[in-house]
């Protein structure tokens, strides 16, 4: 007789049932977890915030830049616009000045047409008292009246040699010329506003040097 196989039994009891397992125990703490998130959170604020802040001067100071570069260049431009202004004007007053003077001393000429040649035979009479003779050459308009002031400036002035006064239409009213063996003086009028207009252009030129070397200076 065969022998009778022998039943597998099993250490685990069936009829019970099993349960699971419990999930293990979470290593770190929630509220650190919160804690730690938040610090990382304030922390990615704040680099914000100062790379924000980094980026806001860097662009300022470059606007702060560029604004005094064409603050520079205006002011540049509008002080070379004021020196040229104030150039412009001093001109315009000089010859305002000098026009003025023209026409009043053709006034004065046409009212007082011998009171230049007056003064001048007076001043020579005094250094001629050895000349044997003086011409007077003078505008035909004038020629007696000339004649009149030079006789009185002999009687003042011991010149003793010949007078001579003569109309010359060429000579303008007021000019005149004073000669005698060795020498002679001339008055005219527009050589004299001729001299005048080269002071008044080297004047000008002189102080436009000047602010042009001021201006290198700076």
């Amino acid at each position: 007789m065969a022998p009778s196989p022998a039943r597998f039994t099993f250490d685990l009891d069936l009829g019970k049932r099993t349960t699971a397992a419990a999930p293990p125990e979470p290593t770190m703490p929630e509220r650190l977890v919160a804690q730690l998130l938040a610090q990382a959170r304030e922390e990615a604020y704040a680099e914000g915030v100062a790379a924000g802040e980094r980026n806001a001067t860097a662009v300022a100071a470059q606007t702060l830049a560029a604004a005094a570069g064409t603050l520079a260049t205006q002011g540049a431009e509008m002080a070379a616009a004021l020196d040229d202004a104030t150039a412009q004007a001093r001109r315009e007053a000089v010859e305002l000045a000098a026009s003025i003077g023209r026409k009043l001393a053709l006034h004065l000429l046409a009212r007082y047409p011998t009171v230049e040649l007056d003064a001048l035979i007076g001043e020579c009479m005094q250094s001629l008292g050895g000349v044997p003779h003086l011409v007077v050459r003078c505008h035909p308009a004038i020629a007696d009246g000339i004649r009149d002031v030079a006789t009185a400036h002999m009687q003042t002035s011991g010149f003793a040699g010949r007078l001579v006064v003569m109309g010359d239409p060429d000579l303008r009213l007021g000019d005149g010329r004073l000669e005698w063996v060795d020498g002679g003086l001339v008055r005219d009028i527009g050589a004299v506003a001729k001299d005048i207009d080269l002071k008044i252009s080297a004047y000008l030129a002189a102080r436009g040097g000047q602010a042009k070397q001021q201006e290198s200076d700076q």
